[in-house]
């Protein structure tokens, strides 16, 4: 049982960093977040209604044009609540899923996250979360700024069971201000949305003297059956929500980001001891994890 258990997970690994032109090295996928998920997401591919490839075609989510068709407003909220310094970089290492983006500048304030609870959006935003509530299919959604010169590392995200859609608020509406989905290229305009599958490794760049502000939304991924999109949705709705993140004190913070603030902490440490010897830190790094191997292996 465990060969073939372990035959699975490495098919499905294979599967994941096969999929798409670009890729991760293998040592890298293998390890990386959405090569430890890949079976879940393996299934999820092979469920799915929706065409594999990177980019799709908003028009075939019909719903989302309500969204579309009040750009404007969802953008005056927007601007105000930047105005007012909300949207931001998390404060206290609590937002395990973004950590990495806000070392360049990137910051976002949540509207919608899966089952959890954000107070302040609907206080700071209510048109624009009332329009997000009204739609079942837009699970997770947030403002989300990219200053000038910030770039997004190539990076896939762990999760398949939604889509992500991107609306344009205000952006440089320059073509040096882009997203690359699985080596293609997309600009954001005023008031122009796309949709992509954000399991393929994408990076962003703002190469402008401009912010670009979106609105950023989680689409449920469309499934063939309907007990595969009840599981997906009970998957999404359990273990996605634990890793919401606060805008502010009273927003509900989950499970994983109350843990992560503590693995925060112990990473200070790792990063102090790859600094005094990266290759001693590298020996000791394989060791740890083979040793977890291992001791999985052994149970």
């Amino acid at each position: 049982m465990k060969w073939i258990l372990l035959g699975i997970f490495l098919a499905s690994v294979s599967y994941v960093h096969f999929r798409g032109k670009v890729r991760h090295r293998f040592f890298r996928q293998l390890f990386d977040h959405s090569g430890i998920v890949s079976p879940f997401n393996v299934f999820l591919y092979l469920f799915s209604k929706a065409p594999t490839t990177p980019y799709l075609e908003v028009a075939a989510f019909p719903e989302l044009k309500a969204i579309t068709d009040q750009w404007q407003v969802i953008r005056d909220e927007a601007l105000h609540v930047r105005e007012q310094e909300r949207i931001a970089a998390a404060q206290t290492n609590n937002d395990a899923g973004f950590n990495s983006f806000f070392k360049t500048g990137w910051k976002r304030f949540y509207l919608k996250w899966y089952d959890a609870q954000h107070p302040s959006a609907a206080i700071y935003c209510p048109k624009t979360v009332a329009l997000l509530q009204s739609i079942p299919t837009v699970k997770a959604a947030m403002f989300a700024e990219l200053p000038p010169g910030a770039h997004l590392r190539p990076h896939r995200d762990p999760y398949a069971g939604s889509l992500r859609f991107h609306l344009g608020l205000e952006t440089p509406n320059d073509d040096q201000c882009f997203i690359r989905v699985d080596g293609e290229d997309y600009s954001w305009r005023d008031g122009q949305a796309v949709m992509f599958d954000e399991t393929y490794i994408h990076e962003a760049h703002n190469k402008t003297d401009q912010s670009r502000v979106i609105l950023f939304c989680d689409i449920e991924r469309p499934m063939r059956f309907g007990w595969a999109q009840a599981l997906n949705r009970f998957l999404a709705n359990t273990i996605v929500t634990a890793a919401s993140s606060p805008n502010e004190a009273g927003d509900q913070t989950g499970v994983i980001n109350r843990l992560f603030h503590y693995a925060w902490v112990v990473g200070q440490y790792r990063r102090r001891f790859k600094r005094w010897n990266k290759p001693v830190y590298q020996i000791t790094r394989i060791l740890l994890i083979a040793l977890a191997c291992y001791a999985i292996w052994r149970l």
